[in-house]
């Protein structure tokens, strides 16, 4: 039968979130009942809170998260209760145009669960299909990726958004290898999760670039052999000076930031890649002078979600993590409860953390 729990829900815009009881259906057909161990404070819940991402308010909030399945629908088969899953928002439907092309991380049409969880009768609208600052959530059974248990709940969880995105637009859309040159613009959580892929990758400079003293200390524990203070040196020159007046063979924009965008695309070495996984704002734009955008050649590739597949990749990154090759234990600032997470934003805004994350 239909439960109650605690939950984290944004009301209205600009607004402090609140801890409220909410209604959690029993799952339907293709979906799962999960039983949320811990959930991260990502930068996209604060994105809804401000109704950055749409006006579909209210919103339940939450969505970087590992846990337990508790009870899934009628025809799922790809999960069963016990099994220790981390959540993800690219349930691929294997139909669209993208997955039938042989390219499911584009998938156009992932999975959310049917069902509704509510607020007082209301029906909310789970952060990135999700929701997962709730003691349990509700999620289409492909939202759940099985992992290996012996991982902690709040270090797997990560896996489920910008660690996942910035690892993987080192790996996977920036296709870092053996000897790269990598710059990183932006030394936030989804930044540093890009230097440690790059790092893991087999790159021998990995340059990372801020404005935050603070951030570059992560950055150099994550993997960075130099580091830039944008505030204080054109990051452009550094990067050519610790390339050998090349650039970088990649360069990954993690701000969101045109003047950053355009520091990056001129960082590059001829032919170079820059991956933008840098969140914009609508109103931005870019300018660059055609000829260079000709001359220099290389490619321009945003990054969605890490052009990551969760079955494919959160076991195998889990698995590295196990083995000591992959640091996901650095991204954890500090663990909080849901009546935390309000402070939590604020602690994200002020720069003090790389993630807090939501233990139950």
């Amino acid at each position: 039968m239909p439960e109650e729990v605690r939950a984290v829900v944004a009301r209205t815009a600009m607004q402090p979130v609140e801890v409220v009881t909410i209604g959690v259906p029993d799952p339907g057909p293709g979906e799962a009942l999960v039983k949320v161990q811990a959930c991260g404070v990502c930068h996209t819940d604060l994105h809804y809170r401000e109704g950055g991402i749409n006006d579909e308010f209210p919103f339940l909030l939450g969505h970087e998260a590992a846990g337990l399945v508790e009870a899934v629908g009628d025809g799922v088969a790809s999960v069963a209760p016990g099994d220790f899953v981390v959540l993800n928002w690219r349930a691929v439907c294997g139909q669209c145009r993208a997955c039938r092309r042989g390219r499911p991380w584009y998938c156009f049409a992932t999975h959310n669960a049917t069902q509704k969880m509510t607020l007082d009768g209301a029906p909310l609208a789970p952060a990135l299909g999700i929701g997962a600052f709730a003691e349990k959530t509700l999620v289409a059974a492909g939202q759940c990726t099985k992992v290996d248990p012996r991982v902690r709940p709040e270090v797997a969880g990560l896996l489920g958004c910008g660690v996942m995105a910035g690892l993987g637009a080192a790996m996977l859309t920036g296709g870092v290898g053996p000897g790269d040159a990598v710059a990183v613009f932006g030394c936030g959580g989804v930044g540093n999760a890009a230097i440690a892929g790059a790092r893991l990758a087999g790159a021998t400079t990995i340059v990372a670039v801020d404005v935050n003293a603070k951030k570059l200390d992560w950055a150099r524990a994550f993997g960075a052999t130099h580091t830039v203070d944008g505030s204080a040196r054109d990051p452009v020159e550094a990067i050519r000076e610790f390339t050998g007046g090349n650039g970088a063979d990649v360069c990954i924009e993690a701000v969101g930031n045109p003047k950053v965008f355009e520091q990056a695309f001129f960082a590059r070495d001829l032919a170079g890649t820059l991956v933008q996984v840098g969140v914009p704002t609508p109103e931005m734009r870019v300018e660059l002078p055609f000829i260079e955008l000709f001359g220099r050649g290389g490619q321009i590739r945003p990054s969605w979600y890490g052009d990551c597949l969760p079955d494919r990749d959160f076991p195998l990154l889990v698995d590295l993590h196990l083995q000591g090759r992959l640091p996901l234990e650095g991204f954890v600032s500090e663990t909080i409860t849901l009546d935390d997470v309000e402070e939590a934003f604020a602690k994200m805004q002020r720069n003090e953390v790389l993630r807090s994350v939501v233990v139950f």
